[in-house]
């Protein structure tokens, strides 16, 4: 007889894939050691991969960019920006002499665009009717639940210039 044939008088197959439907729903010893043995590599190698990804993140590298001249916004207007590519449309809001706003004019909820709402003194999504504060960005109604991207300003002589966003939870 050859060593690769059983002396038994059933196929190989019947012994791995069983037809009785008792043993069907038996687990024994070694597959349920070898499901943890699997389970457990698995969450070992999701937990590393975590922890590369968090070694190698580096936070974003905003550009100082000018965003407007003081005398070009008067008190109670708006100029729309980009910031900090040319695809990420801003709006800058001059709320008093001395004081500027700036958010990112995508509204958290569905990234429609937000507009400044000067009688109610609020950015307001028209889309599904979210209000924003106009002095920090959070949510004062409406179906958004994260605060507005805040444009971070410095003053610098006679101009306004964006340097970094205050992504609401994290600064960066």
């Amino acid at each position: 007889m050859p060593w690769f044939r059983r002396p038994s008088s059933q196929p190989l197959w019947k012994d791995e894939f069983s037809i009785l439907t008792a043993d069907e729903r038996y687990v024994n010893r070694r597959q349920l050691t070898k499901f943890l043995t699997l389970t457990s590599l698995g969450m070992l190698v999701g937990n590393l991969w975590i922890l590369v990804r968090s070694w190698l993140y580096r936070a974003p590298v905003y550009p100082a960019t000018p965003v407007a001249r003081l005398d070009e916004v008067p008190v109670g207007s708006i100029k729309i920006f980009s910031y900090p590519g040319p695809r990420e449309a801003c709006i800058l809001v001059r709320t008093s002499a001395e004081s500027w706003v700036a958010y990112s004019q995508k509204c958290t909820h569905l990234s429609c665009a937000v507009y400044y709402a000067r009688q109610a003194n609020r950015l307001e999504c028209p889309c599904h009717e979210g209000y924003f504060s106009l002095t920090d960005g959070h949510v004062l109604q409406g179906p958004p639940r994260r605060p507005l991207p805040r444009v971070l300003l410095e003053r610098r002589g006679e101009a306004l210039v964006a340097v970094g966003m205050d992504l609401g939870d994290k600064e960066a």
